[in-house]
């Protein structure tokens, strides 16, 4: 029987029995893609009971999770890696996904070395000499860790079906491919279907599955939107490829809370964790900088202290740009205008740069105090003062709201030697001891306190 055509949608997934140049679905403006009909089977994720079983009845003892003798990562998964979870590990090419993935892969050697099994590592990216060159370089031993050549989904089930498995690595899930569905290595049948089938594997054996994989030009996983959903969990490794700072990220995580972040440093030996994130972040920082400010966010359940720069010269070009490295850059157009507008500062012929450092990515509205202070400190050359630190979310008419979990931002910068702070107050009534807390309610406000130098000059340059 001759399989028919149908046309999928590279991001969600759905299928449509005719070409179109958009996706009707998920309103991807991707053109739909060719495929088989027999890609199309329906296929259960997890295997299915044959009875029903009472939720209470269900027993956890026998499955505690793995816990890795690294903190960090266990951080980030909410506490241990859960037996038969899927976790997919995803990141820029050279950010050390593969370092990270056989750093934990010899850490579950470790961490299962009581029940007798072993670890297997499937690569299809790199020969075995190649990796063995990696481990020598990260002094891993690679005892009972054992490389598998094959990327056949099904062969690779038939090599381990003999064996005690306590894990199993993917470097990459583009990588793997399946005989009986059609397509090569990478494309959208491919990846679901052997994910399907890893799934299906790990669920039925509780053995926990490490996968590898790509990422596109955007920042997004390539392949189907809905591998994503398929997994347990969804990490991403980010970090400019020329610094040692990398910020392992939780996207996902049925198993423990979202947006926890891990801080590695890599070093010729391998990532290393680095037990006060803040410490690091800020390393290099003096105090005096023109065009810098210190942020107090939080990455899921941790308080992080970051340091945001600021950049403003005359703009050359008709229409000034706007550069953001680590926070989206129309929220800083938005910051920009409301500093304009709000607070007199004159911003239309000023090209504005604005980077966080350290390589870390932050969405969190906090920011917003920190950028419009650093901001007006390079517009006026005039520093901020010395170990402050801010928090704050701005709105369009230039107030400054609060933000949640206040005390422990500000436990945090106490420890780390800051002095006084400026933040948007919800609570009128909270006090903190430990450092000087001023509560503003505009920009206007936050930039003399943080700048009484500054609005000193403009007073006398307006005399």
């Amino acid at each position: 029987m001759k399989d028919s055509s149908l046309f999928a949608c590279v991001d969600c997934g759905s299928q449509s029995p005719r070409w179109m140049g958009f996706c009707p679905s998920c309103g991807s403006k991707e053109p739909l893609i060719e495929v088989y009909q027999q890609e199309s089977r329906r296929g259960s994720w997890v295997l299915k009971q044959s009875e029903p079983l009472e939720l209470s009845g269900i027993e956890l003892d026998d499955y505690p999770r793995i816990v890795f003798p690294d903190n960090e990562f266990n951080r980030v998964l909410g506490g241990g890696i859960v037996p038969g979870s899927v976790i997919l590990l995803a990141g820029d090419p050279g950010v050390g996904k593969s370092t990270l993935l056989l750093q934990s892969a010899n850490s579950l050697v470790s961490a299962t070395n009581s029940s007798g099994g072993k670890v297997f590592y499937v690569s299809g990216e790199e020969a075995n000499s190649q990796i063995r060159m990696r481990a020598d370089r990260l002094g891993l031993s690679g005892r009972n860790l054992f490389l598998l050549d094959e990327t056949e989904i099904d062969s690779v089930f038939s090599q381990l079906a003999d064996q005690i498995v306590s894990a199993l690595v993917i470097d990459s899930i583009q990588t793997v491919y399946c005989n009986s569905h059609p397509g090569s290595p990478g494309t959208v049948g491919q990846i679901r279907e052997t994910t399907r089938r890893l799934i299906n594997w790990a669920k039925s054996r509780m053995i926990p599955v490490l996968i590898a994989g790509h990422v596109t030009k955007d920042g997004e996983v390539a392949g189907p939107r809905i591998l994503e959903h398929m997994v347990d969990v969804v990490l991403y490794l980010e970090g400019e490829s020329f610094g040692p700072l990398r910020i392992l990220r939780g996207i996902k995580n049925r198993f423990g809370s979202t947006g926890e972040v891990a801080v590695f440093q890599m070093e010729e030996d391998g990532l290393k964790e680095i037990a006060d994130p803040s410490q690091a972040l800020l390393s290099g920082r003096s105090n005096g900088q023109i065009g810098s400010a210190v942020v107090s966010v939080l990455e899921g359940t941790r308080p992080l202290l970051v340091e945001i720069q600021a950049l403003t010269v005359p703009s050359y070009s008709s229409i000034p740009r706007r550069i953001a490295t680590g926070i989206d850059v129309n929220r800083l157009v938005m910051l920009s205008a409301v500093l304009d507008r709000r607070a007199g500062i004159q911003l239309g012929g000023q090209d504005i740069i604005v980077n966080v450092v350290g390589g870390l990515k932050i969405t969190e509205p906090a920011i917003d105090l920190g950028v419009v202070l650093a901001i007006s400190s390079s517009v006026k050359g005039v520093p901020l003062i010395d170990e402050m630190v801010v928090m704050g979310e701005i709105g369009l008419a230039g107030e400054v709201r609060g933000v949640s979990q206040l005390g422990r931002r500000l436990e945090e910068s106490s420890r780390l030697g800051f002095k006084s702070a400026i933040a948007g107050i919800a609570d009128l009534s909270f006090q903190f001891s430990q450092i000087n807390l001023s509560k503003v309610d505009n920009i206007s406000e936050a930039i003399k306190i943080g700048m009484p130098r500054g609005n000193l000059l403009a007073d006398l340059e307006n005399s």
